[in-house]
């Protein structure tokens, strides 16, 4: 079961992401821009992913994954809940965020 370290861990796995703050949350960026949110207190992350992408993840495991209410979510803004997703699943997942955000230069 995957904890805030393991989730920490993988956010900052990703090619110049760094963590800062973020409300009552911790931020993992890429040049500036978020690609996760990490709550401080409860089991849940938040991804930006393409809104077709964040369709086609709710479809497959709406019990763990659902959009984040309102605005942000109509975007791509993806609530997880970390320990119901695998340590391999939630690398994938992370790496699809930090692309979504990351330079160009990152990406070659």
């Amino acid at each position: 079961m995957l904890t805030h370290e393991d989730v920490r861990r993988i956010a900052l796995s990703m090619p110049e992401a760094y963590e800062a703050p973020h409300f009552e949350s911790a931020s993992f960026r890429v040049n500036t821009k978020i690609f996760c949110t990490l709550s401080r207190t409860e089991p849940r992350m938040m991804l930006k992913f393409d809104p077709e992408d964040q369709r086609n993840l709710v479809a497959d495991n709406p019990e763990v994954i659902w959009p984040v209410p309102g605005y942000w979510g109509q975007k791509g803004a993806t609530y997880l809940c970390f320990p119901g997703i695998e340590d391999a699943r939630l690398t994938d997942l992370m790496r699809m965020a930090w692309a979504r955000v990351a330079p160009k230069r990152l990406l070659a």
